[in-house]
């Protein structure tokens, strides 16, 4: 029987060994055994002239399902919190987007990619971020701190989703908003994929049917709550990544009922009669290199 703890030290020992490799400048795994570009899974997901100021490591440590960034709305002086931050390009670009009078913080429990993000954020001359040693289910930040909370295909890594939904809740201002990547499914899992580890640490296994993560949310006390679809996976996707076996568990050479979606909420409250913020970005509508990947 796999555990909690199980699922957590099997995490945190791959995204370590990611680390490890994007630090030595090699292309760390996506979803399996094969290196990102190999992986049909894969495509770029960041502008261009987005990453042109960040280091090479930051970028080679991305190991994301989408481009949290791009669709979070963030505004100057604005505080946001990327759970599960790894080696920082999310924190890095929002940072950038928040500027100088606003803060980024990364959370992440992997000790490896924390001395990675800060590296990669001194190399980039970006003081306005801060990275902490912690756990998304106990966040080690106080209430009422943050504007945004972002995170890319991280959060279906945890084994407790409550816990990180609430304290997601907890952190944010009255007002704030949650604008994540992640992976859902349409339907529940086989029982043998859910107990497979390797499904765990390639983003599959832990995945929510879009249901199940809206009454996660509503439990947790968000409304607003809206989850929007852009990329479904195949077979062929998880097979490129490394995860052939748990393919053909699924769906054989068919679909596998899973995609990356941007899950958007909001905390009740914050100031009466503010503006309203402007249309959400269409994910559906985004450019090539905003695609999904799995993680």
């Amino acid at each position: 029987m796999t555990t909690e703890q199980d699922i957590k030290e099997e995490v945190r020992r791959r995204y370590g060994e990611a680390a490890k490799k994007a630090q030595a400048k090699e292309t760390p795994s996506c979803c399996g055994d094969e290196p990102i570009e190999e992986s049909a899974i894969s495509s770029t997901l960041y502008a261009t002239d987005e990453l042109q100021h960040l280091p090479q490591e930051a970028v080679v440590a991305s190991l994301g399902c989408g481009n949290p960034v791009a669709v979070a709305e963030l505004s100057e002086g604005e505080a946001v919190l990327d759970l599960g931050s790894g080696g920082g390009i999310d924190v890095l670009l929002s940072a950038r987007r928040v500027g100088p009078q606003g803060k980024a913080y990364g959370l992440d429990m992997t000790d490896e990619m924390l001395d990675l993000a800060r590296e990669n954020a001194r190399k980039a001359g970006v003081s306005n971020v801060q990275f902490l040693k912690g756990e998304m289910e106990a966040m080690p930040l106080p209430n009422d701190e943050v504007d945004v909370i972002i995170s890319n295909c991280v959060v279906n890594l945890s084994p407790d989703k409550d816990a990180v939904l609430r304290e997601s809740f907890r952190v944010l201002k009255p007002g704030g908003r949650l604008a994540i990547a992640d992976i859902l499914t349409h339907d529940e899992l086989p029982e043998a994929v859910q107990e497979s580890m390797k499904a765990w640490t390639g983003c599959i296994a832990g995945a929510l049917t879009e249901a199940d993560y809206k009454a996660k949310l509503a439990a947790a006390g968000f409304e607003n709550i809206g989850i929007e679809s852009f990329r479904e996976y195949t077979a062929e996707d998880a097979e490129s990544g490394g995860l052939g076996d748990v393919a053909k568990e699924i769906a054989g050479k068919g679909s596998l009922g899973i995609f990356s979606g941007v899950v958007r909420a909001t905390k009740p409250g914050g100031v009466t009669g503010a503006a309203p913020r402007g249309e959400a970005v269409p994910v559906v509508a985004a450019k090539d290199d905003e695609a999904g990947r799995c993680c």
